[in-house]
């Protein structure tokens, strides 16, 4: 699966990295596993970083589906990373619907780490999410 993720418990931080095409499917399973791993916990801040992604594999009806079963509480920040344009278009609109659901997060999309990690409030990333 193109898709995977460290939890790094000291700094409360989800550190997500995707690469290749990312499916519906897929999204979703990695959303299954993520909630249901003891190690998560929903008041965690997350920064997904889809830089490796070559384009958006989702239709907009799926995106709407992901966007609304976050598992994050309202309080948390989700930082994603989308240098490419259509990826970036892609997590705007999942930002967006995600705003509008019950299951709101707080959530920015960038096009740099830096401005993401700043946002976070985190420096750097530990080795074991790199």
């Amino acid at each position: 699966m193109p898709l995977r993720y460290v939890i790094d418990k000291e700094r409360r931080l989800v550190h997500t990295t995707g690469w290749d095409r990312l499916t519906f499917a897929q999204s979703r399973s990695y959303q299954d596993q993520l909630l249901n791993d003891p190690d998560f916990d929903s008041e965690f801040n997350q920064l997904v970083d889809l830089s490796a992604l070559t384009g958006p594999g989702m239709s907009i009806e799926e995106t709407k589906l992901l966007a609304t079963r976050s598992g994050f509480a309202p309080t948390s920040r989700r930082a994603f990373v989308a240098p490419d344009p259509a990826v970036f278009g892609m997590s705007r609109l999942f930002e967006a619907y995600n705003e509008m659901s019950k299951a709101r997060s707080q959530i920015r999309v960038f096009s740099d780490l830096p401005a993401a990690l700043k946002w976070l409030g985190v420096e750097t990333l530990s080795p074991t999410s790199e």
